[in-house]
């Protein structure tokens, strides 16, 4: 039908939409070689939903908002932001000074300490002639009281013992009593225990250098010892001491010279380190181009 405007009849357009075109579009030519693409999926199409997971109705979920005054922020590590003790940052700093300087011969001998197997057995042996202490010198000497009241004569030997003291190691160094020496590589101030090592030589005394002061203060009931000494052992720890004073003259003793002049520290940091890796490269990037 028509239907009529200001300016003529004219057909409506749903008539014409069930009219066919005679000719066809040219189709475009497929590369040679290309396979057929599947068709796109149509963009309404929605992707099946996760199954829900079931809720605690007794718990609602609060999510937690870290701004200006929410919830507390998560905790970490401070250590970078701590203002440590005094004692503890010149320790540190120290420890720092002395890889960056260069230490001479007498000080640096002291960070070549025993291994640790070595240091394990040595102190496996020291232990079983720790002195007594305060409540088994008591029970002794009472004990001997006793036997003198009672006039029974105490033939009792003086017992075999670890000694400690710089002043009575020294003494029994020079009489040439000690068969091994233990040295502390910490003690402070160094000056007490660094010229302990050549008299040790001198004397023709095994001795070795070990980590830790308060290890060897366990040792004979005390917190600290600078040094240690044996004088003498029991027949069934002849042999391990014989082993232990073996090593030790290998180690310490025979490199007396060749620790003299070895010189320590001169250690630079890794920023330095980094800045010298990166010269080094320029200098043989344009050594290579020279040649």
């Amino acid at each position: 039908f028509f239907f009529r405007v200001e300016f003529g009849w004219y057909r409506p357009l749903s008539r014409y939409r069930s009219i066919k075109l005679k000719g066809k579009m040219p189709a475009k030519k497929k590369a040679a070689g290309q396979a057929k693409r599947p068709a796109p999926t149509p963009s309404i199409a929605k992707k099946p939903a996760a199954p829900a997971k079931p809720t605690n109705p007794l718990f609602e979920k609060k999510p937690r908002s870290f701004g200006i005054g929410g919830a507390l922020p998560p905790k970490k590590l401070l250590n970078r932001y701590v203002k440590w003790p005094q004692y503890v940052r010149i320790q540190r700093q120290r420890r720092v000074l002395v890889q960056r300087l260069k230490v001479p011969p007498a000080l640096s001998q002291f960070t070549k300490t025993l291994d640790k197997n070595m240091a394990g057995s040595l102190f496996k042996l020291l232990m079983k002639y720790r002195p007594e202490d305060k409540a088994a010198k008591k029970e002794r000497l009472l004990a001997k009281a006793q036997a003198e009241e009672a006039g029974n004569s105490d033939s009792s030997r003086k017992p075999v013992v670890v000694k400690f003291g710089l002043n009575h190691i020294t003494y029994l160094i020079e009489q040439g009593k000690a068969q091994l020496v233990v040295i502390a590589h910490d003690v402070d101030p160094v000056e007490l225990v660094v010229w302990l090592p050549a008299l040790c030589r001198k004397m023709n005394v095994p001795y070795c250098i070990v980590k830790g002061k308060a290890r060897l203060g366990t040792v004979v009931h005390q917190k600290q010892a600078a040094a240690l000494c044996l004088t003498s052992v029991k027949n069934e720890d002849k042999h391990d001491l014989t082993k232990l004073v073996e090593s030790m003259k290998l180690n310490y003793n025979d490199r007396y010279e060749e620790s003299r002049r070895q010189w320590g520290g001169g250690l630079k940091g890794c920023k330095s380190q980094h800045k010298e890796k990166v010269r080094q490269k320029l200098l043989d990037k344009e050594l290579r181009q020279r040649l």
